[in-house]
């Protein structure tokens, strides 16, 4: 039988995905052990990549940014059918790739931007197989974090009544280091108990900038916000992705494209002479995308995209993945 594991997570440090492949002749069978998932298909070609995440910072290159590694199944047109993230042996993908008779695309030494195109370059169907456990609380942890929330909130309101500042800053302090001891991250809402009221009035202020067409998508998701002198920002969560300008020179924000491609949907953001600037792949509603694309003076189309219109846009495009 022609096996395959991965060593590693798909950054250093992550833990090993529990993914299995099997070949049988061209056929590929991959199982995610962690979820009990499995998928049967016949790739063109295996794509071995790894890839420095790109840096928010103006100054370019961050040596600090970690690597992502991972391997992708590929269809004929060289659009990827099933992302693998983890890391692979060498050897053992030729080995594996020579009995299978799969070819192999060693891609490790390539620039980023081009590995970074080739997986936004997505089949319809397409999947990723993480190996990992679903990060979702147990049924007995949501009670639990939230009665230990209610006990936090009560300590911290009885050291500030008391006037105990020292002793509020003293238990969080605690708080902290437990969290990081244990690695229990459901218990951090005990040493949070604000996110308990805080959450819901963050939620309604989204909703609220959403409607008036300051932010377009979901708050702790990918998401588009305006931002002052005729910009506008790609965040995902906390994390700012890029920034771009608004305008008609090329390079600048000039219109959306809300898109369906097969199964796939997304949303492209173009400059005046249509070049795709960055791609947002997911579902974006329509409403909120007009609202949004009428705060910031852009144009809003949506479309149907045949294969080779969907390849034109994807390619040398940045892609934000949610």
């Amino acid at each position: 039988m022609n096996q395959l594991r991965p060593i590693a997570g798909a950054t250093k440090g992550s833990s090993r995905p529990k993914t299995v492949l099997i070949s049988d002749g061209a056929t590929l069978t991959v199982t995610d052990n962690a979820s009990g998932h499995s998928i049967c298909l016949t790739p063109a070609a295996l794509y071995c990549y790894e890839y420095v995440q790109q840096s928010t910072k103006k100054s370019g290159h961050d040596p600090k940014l970690p690597s992502v590694k991972g391997m992708a199944a590929l269809d004929v047109d060289g659009l990827v059918l099933l992302d693998l993230p983890g890391e692979w042996y060498k050897t053992d993908v030729e080995r594996f790739s020579a009995k299978s008779g799969i070819p192999l695309v060693d891609a490790r030494s390539q620039p980023p931007h081009q590995v970074r195109t080739t997986l936004a370059s997505r089949a319809p169907g397409w999947q990723r197989l993480r190996g990992l456990p679903d990060r979702t609380l147990r049924k007995w942890q949501k009670p639990a974090a939230i009665g230990a929330g209610a006990v936090g909130l009560i300590a911290m309101a009885y050291l500030a009544s008391v006037g105990l500042w020292g002793a509020w800053r003293g238990l969080s302090a605690v708080g902290s280091m437990l969290l990081d001891l244990l690695n229990v991250k459901w218990l951090a809402i005990a040493f949070s108990p604000a996110l308990l009221f805080i959450r819901p009035v963050l939620a309604r202020i989204h909703r609220w900038r959403t409607k008036r067409g300051f932010v377009l998508g979901l708050p702790l998701g990918l998401n588009l916000r305006t931002e002052p002198y005729d910009k506008i920002r790609i965040i995902h969560g906390s994390h700012v992705i890029t920034e771009l300008r608004t305008g008609e020179s090329p390079g600048q924000a000039f219109s959306l494209l809300l898109y369906r491609h097969e199964d796939l949907t997304g949303l492209f953001i173009l400059d005046r002479p249509g070049r795709a600037l960055h791609h947002l792949p997911g579902p974006w509603p329509p409403e909120a995308a007009n609202t949004f694309a009428k705060r910031n003076k852009l144009i809003l189309a949506v479309h149907r995209l045949t294969r080779d219109e969907y390849l034109a846009l994807t390619k040398n495009t940045k892609e934000a993945t949610p």
